[in-house]
């Protein structure tokens, strides 16, 4: 019902999960990810326990096959899921459940996995994959959406479309984009937009949030102020 990207940009430190599907709400069940950790995303009658547990495999030093193997043997439905997964290796390991609805199944790269389900073909992630693959050139968020997006033009969800998301992660324990499209006659327009917000609006100042390296982020009031009144803003905090 769905595809999906997985993908580790090593010189970024960054995991990333890009998804869109004819289902509502695609961001709330399918990516789960874990800053130099790893990135999963499951999917095809969803089994939402799965991805923390195989990143914990993850962590405990499991390769993707070992940690996808052992979350997937205490699920009973196994046969209906389909889940795949980056660790910060670049390697990957991919399960399509032997009922899932075709066209279902899955293609791995350098750093990547597209893996997709109730699809109008093949070529939906091989075109997924392909792009992803070629557009090293561009940054890993862009890169995802162009690569979802010429998956759709080969067909995408057999059913239709209605929701995307994507997600991001770098060095902090939430991730540095996390953007939803729940319900859209176009969501991989409309995530691409969020995108294009994302680097005007949010992007500038996320050196100045909290993190680990600055855990309190910027607290200068008159140096806040000065950035409100940069933007038009008449807006001063109580003294």
């Amino acid at each position: 019902m769905t595809w999906s990207i997985v993908a580790h940009d090593a010189a970024a430190g960054a995991f990333a999960v890009a998804v869109t599907t004819c289902n509502l709400a695609v961001g709330a069940a399918c990516p789960f990810l874990l800053s130099g950790v790893g990135a999963v995303s499951t999917q095809s009658m969803s089994n939402r326990y799965l991805g923390p547990v195989v990143l914990d495999g993850l962590a405990r030093g499991l390769t993707p096959q070992l940690a996808l193997d052992s979350a997937l043997a205490g699920d009973e439905g196994r046969g209906l899921r389909q889940i795949h997964v980056v660790d910060r290796f670049g390697r990957t390991a991919a399960h399509t459940g032997a009922n899932c609805v075709d066209w279902c199944g899955s293609v791995a790269g350098d750093g990547f996995s597209v893996a997709g389900n109730m699809l109008a073909g093949e070529a939906v992630i091989a075109a997924t994959a392909e792009v992803f693959a070629r557009r090293g050139d561009l940054p890993l968020p862009e890169r995802l959406m162009t690569a979802l997006h010429a998956g759709q033009a080969e067909g995408g969800d057999r059913r239709g479309k209605q929701s995307a998301a994507l997600v991001v992660t770098t060095t902090e324990d939430f991730p540095d984009i996390n953007l939803r499209v729940d319900d859209h006659a176009e969501p991989l327009t409309e995530l691409s937009r969020l995108l294009a917000l994302w680097r005007v609006q949010a992007e500038p100042s996320q050196h100045t949030r909290p993190s680990k390296a600055n855990p309190a982020g910027l607290t200068d009031m008159d140096a806040i102020e000065a950035g409100w009144r940069a933007r038009g803003l008449d807006i001063r905090f109580r003294r």
